[in-house]
C-alpha cells in the first residue's frame, strides 16, 4: 500500500509525535508499503510529489528520542519558507491525496482534536483513528467530564474554569489543575496549598485559555487501549519519582510498566468494562486508549480517552498488543486495517 505516515505538527507534543512517526514508519516499511514520513506543518517543497512513493528516503533520521523539555514552536514556524499561513505545509494536501491510507502519527492540537479528520472527511482521505466529532468530543477534558458524568462513568469530581473567570467554588486541596485539550501531561500540575493553585493556575493558562481542576485521586496508575470496541489487557504505570508527567512518560528507565496489570479478574474486568463503555459514550471508532486512576479502595477513576495513543518505543498501547502476542508491526497493520473499514 501506498502510506503517508502524517507526523510533526506544532503542538507542544510535536517531539511526541516526531518519535511515533518515525517507529511506524520503520514498521511498515519493513513490511513491505511503500511508506514515506511526512511532517504536517513543514511539508515537502522538492519537485516530483507524483513520484513520491517510488522514493526511497527517510525524512526524519534523527527522531527517535523525544525530549523531555517542551519543543520550541516558534522555531519550528520559521522553518516553513512557504508565505502561506495556514496549517498543512507545502504539497502536504497533495501528497496525502495520492495515499491509499494516511496514518496519522500526530499528537496533541490540530492532531488529535478533529480538525484534520475533518477535513480529510471532506477530501475523501483515508486516514487512520476515529472520526472528527469524536476526537473533538476526547481532546475537550471539559466535554468528556460532562459525558462521563451523564452516563455513570467514574472520573474525579472537578470544575472547568475560563480565563480570567472567578473559581465558582473551592476544591479541597490536594487537587490537579490541567489544561482542557493539552496531552502528555503538559500543563499539569498537583497542588497542595492556595499558593500553589494561583501558581499553577497562572502556567496552565500559559497553554490555554480554559483549565480543569479536579480532586486529586492518590492510588495506582493504568492504562487500557481499545481496538474496535474490545479492550486490551490493562497497563499498570508506576513512576520512579512523582506522578505520570511528560518526562516519566517518554524518558527510558523512569517509569515501572507492567502489562498485564497485577490485578484480580474482577478488578481487571471491571476497569476494561469501564474502558469499552468510554468508547462508546464518546462515539469512538477504530481504537483509542483510556487513562485510569484507582484508589486504596479499589474505586476506579476514567480521566480521558487518547484518540491517537503514542507509538513510540516506551508508548503504552504498544505494550498492551505485545502482551497479546502482537507485535509493532502487526498493531501497525492491525490500526490500518480497522480504519480502512470504518
Amino acid at each position: 500500500m501506498n502510506i503517508v505516515v502524517l507526523t510533526g505538527g506544532i503542538s507542544t507534543e510535536r517531539d511526541v509525535s516526531l518519535s511515533s512517526g518515525t517507529q511506524i514508519y520503520r514498521a511498515l516499511k519493513k513490511r513491505g508499503h511503500n511508506a514515506i514520513l511526512l511532517d504536517v506543518y513543514l511539508g515537502y517543497e522538492k519537485e516530483g510529489i507524483d513520484q513520491i512513493f517510488s522514493l526511497d528516503k527517510e525524512w526524519a533520521e534523527d527522531t527517535n528520542a523525544v525530549g523531555v523539555n517542551n519543543p520550541d514552536i516558534e522555531a519550528i514556524k520559521a522553518l516553513r519558507r512557504d508565505p502561506e499561513n495556514g496549517f498543512f505545509g507545502p504539497n502536504v494536501i497533495d501528497i496525502c491525496r495520492k495515499a491509499d491510507i494516511v496514518f496519522l502519527g500526530l499528537h496533541g492540537e490540530n492532531g488529535e482534536n478533529g480538525k484534520i479528520q475533518a477535513t480529510f472527511d471532506l477530501l475523501e482521505i483515508q486516514y487512520t483513528g476515529t472520526d472528527f466529532v469524536s476526537s473533538a468530543l476526547s481532546m475537550d477534558k471539559a466535554l468528556s467530564k460532562e459525558l462521563f458524568a451523564y452516563h455513570g462513568i467514574p472520573t474525579p469530581a472537578g470544575i472547568h474554569l475560563k480565563k480570567d473567570e472567578t473559581d465558582p467554588k473551592t476544591v479541597p486541596f490536594p487537587c490537579v489543575v490541567k489544561t482542557t485539550c493539552g496531552g502528555s501531561s503538559v500543563g499539569v500540575y498537583i497542588v497542595y496549598n492556595q499558593d500553589e493553585y494561583e501558581e499553577a493556575k497562572k502556567n496552565a493558562f500559559l497553554y490555554e485559555d480554559e483549565i480543569i481542576v479536579e480532586a486529586y485521586i492518590k492510588g495506582r496508575e493504568f492504562s487500557i487501549g481499545v481496538i474496535e470496541g474490545i479492550a486490551l489487557p490493562i497497563i499498570e504505570i508506576a513512576p520512579l519519582v512523582g506522578f505520570y508527567d511528560y518526562k516519566n512518560k517518554y524518558q527510558a528507565g523512569s517509569t515501572v510498566e507492567t502489562c498485564p496489570a497485577d490485578l484480580d479478574q474482577e478488578l481487571t474486568l471491571g476497569m476494561q468494562a469501564i474502558a469499552e463503555k468510554v468508547f462508546k459514550v464518546l462515539r469512538l471508532k477504530t481504537y483509542a486508549r483510556m487513562d485510569f486512576l484507582m484508589d486504596s479502595n479499589h474505586k476506579m477513576y476514567c480521566l480521558e480517552a487518547n484518540t491517537l495513543p503514542g507509538m513510540t518505543p516506551t508508548s503504552l498501547l504498544p505494550q498492551e498488543a505485545e502482551a497479546m502476542g502482537m507485535d509493532f508491526g502487526q498493531l501497525c497493520e492491525r490500526l490500518i486495517q480497522v480504519s480502512l473499514n470504518k
